[in-house]
């Protein structure tokens, strides 16, 4: 059996908690909802947890003080209610749910917090503006679907990606293949992942927004082409992560709190 990892909250005991000082506290928020006909109910929970833990083991063998928390399976599902256990806290509920983990961080003397958010449907900057003078915490997001340009994903993948399309599919092909449906002919049991289009040019152009409501969007809850997936497309792009993400968190881990943090003091000089 493998040893528990010393960075994973889960699975260490109170006794190795005690004598560890942690720096860095990761909270993954992932989400449970349908994804298109092939992926799991779990596909965001999954891919937070799979990111949390490769990051914060390339972080911690860097010599970083970080503890990965349990990822939250729960997110906000409002526009997708006419699926069928599409799992929905509201937005007011997953705020609160976050504030009280923080406050448990603060209770324990972590005072450096990195949410990695897996779902879409959690917009949580509105909370760090709320939080910002309210707690000692020092709150970060990371939304890590958004942490790298144009450019670089299109250097691994063909297709945009809105919700189970090839980079998500890619993801759970590389960690979790067990998870993905088949057909008997071995091609994913998927749509092609089509949206109905929009009657104003404003809304399709971006310059107006709305809450997408997914059973109208989509055909089963696909937004994104996943057909053209590979499990070494999950690798690459796990890959770009840990090179950008771990280092943040070796630094995090590094830096001292002071009243300019996370700015730099002007030189008195």
């Amino acid at each position: 059996m493998p040893a528990p990892r010393p960075w994973k909250l889960s699975e260490v005991s109170y006794g190795h908690v005690k004598q560890s000082q942690y720096e860095v506290a990761v909270l993954p928020l992932g989400a449970t909802e349908p994804h298109n006909l092939h992926l799991p109910y779990g596909t965001d929970d999954y891919e937070g947890t799979q990111i949390g833990e490769k990051i914060c083991e390339a972080a911690h063998a860097q010599g970083a003080k970080v503890i990965l928390l349990p990822t939250v399976p729960y997110g906000t599902e409002t526009n997708m209610r006419e699926f069928p256990l599409a799992m929905n806290l509201d937005p007011s509920t997953l705020y609160a749910v976050v504030t009280d983990l923080i406050a448990s961080l603060v209770q324990s003397g972590i005072k450096k917090v990195v949410l990695l958010n897996s779902h879409g449907g959690n917009e949580m900057k509105p909370l760090l503006r709320e939080l910002y003078g309210k707690t000692e915490a020092q709150v970060f997001l990371c939304n890590w679907f958004k942490a790298f340009t144009n450019e670089e994903y299109f250097s691994i993948f063909k297709h945009m990606e809105d919700h189970a399309g090839e980079m998500e599919t890619s993801m759970i092909l590389a960690y979790r293949p067990e998870l993905v449906a088949k057909r008997p002919d071995g091609s994913l049991d998927a749509d092609s992942g089509a949206t109905r289009p929009m009657q104003f040019e404003a809304l399709e152009k971006g310059w107006v927004s709305i809450t997408r409501p997914w059973h109208l969007l989509t055909t089963n809850s696909g937004s994104g082409h996943p057909h053209e997936a590979s499990a070494e497309k999950g690798e690459q792009l796990m890959q770009l992560l840990v090179n950008r993400l771990a280092p943040f968190l070796v630094q995090l881990s590094d830096a001292k709190l002071d009243d300019a943090f996370p700015f730099i003091l002007d030189d008195p000089s």
